[in-house]
């Protein structure tokens, strides 16, 4: 049965998840507190969180942060901040996708099964494809789902991860925002296509010696990005 941590302070609004949740044939954690939110995230082995951003003690932005730096298991904020700068700010930080309240219940258990199918599909496609890529002083393990750039581990977002793949797997070939918004985020996904450009300037600023001057994934305007293999 898979595992899903709800970090939420309403009780109403946590209980109405859980249930949803729970009559679809998950197990569901609740937690109040962005304090016990992260330590609870961080030492127990869920398959997906969902996270408030308005949380007593730690952020839900913040808890975001830390769970990234540790796993890659899907994250979903929910909150009632209708702005696009946290929506951008969420996203750029790790998070797989934002949940405006109010929302149906069942929207939150369709994004829930979007997205923990999506990585089951991506985790059983790693298995047969080729397991190492090397580009650039960038070597990318994608059975152990591991990246380093000069002999220097680092730690990508699952989607990071996948974007930075699927770009080093096709050097020198140019994808537009949409073919990379299908690809790795896929039909199912509720997110938007803003999300790309966001997430590329994440993966620039992990592989780049300047990311203000890209010179491995190359953006050309107009048409959308390059994975250049170097000299």
């Amino acid at each position: 049965m898979e595992k899903v941590l709800i970090i939420e302070d309403d009780i109403n609004i946590s209980e109405l998840e859980r249930d949803y949740l729970s009559l679809n044939g998950y197990e569901v954690d609740i937690v109040r507190t962005g304090l016990e939110g992260i330590k609870k995230a961080l030492n127990t082995e869920y398959d997906l969180i969902i996270v408030d951003i308005m949380l007593p003690e730690v952020n839900g932005f913040d808890i975001c942060r830390a769970v990234r730096e540790k796993k890659e298991i899907p994250l979903i904020i929910v909150s009632a901040r209708d702005d696009d700068v946290d929506k951008i700010r969420g996203l750029g930080i790790g998070a797989d996708d934002y949940l405006t309240k109010p929302f149906s219940p069942n929207e939150l258990v369709a994004r829930v099964k979007s997205h923990l199918n999506r990585y089951k599909r991506l985790r059983g496609k790693e298995q047969n494809d080729s397991t190492r890529i090397e580009l650039n002083g960038i070597t990318i393990n994608t059975q152990s789902r591991r990246v380093t750039v000069n002999e220097k581990e680092i730690i990508f977002t699952t989607k990071e991860f996948d974007l930075l793949v699927f770009l080093a797997s096709h050097p020198n070939i140019v994808f537009s925002k949409e073919k990379l918004f299908d690809r790795i985020w896929g039909e199912e996904d509720f997110g938007d296509i803003a999300t790309v450009p966001v997430h590329i300037q994440k993966v620039r600023k992990k592989i780049e010696s300047n990311p203000s001057e890209p010179r491995i994934i190359e953006t050309l305007w107009g048409s959308g990005y390059r994975f250049n293999k170097l000299l």
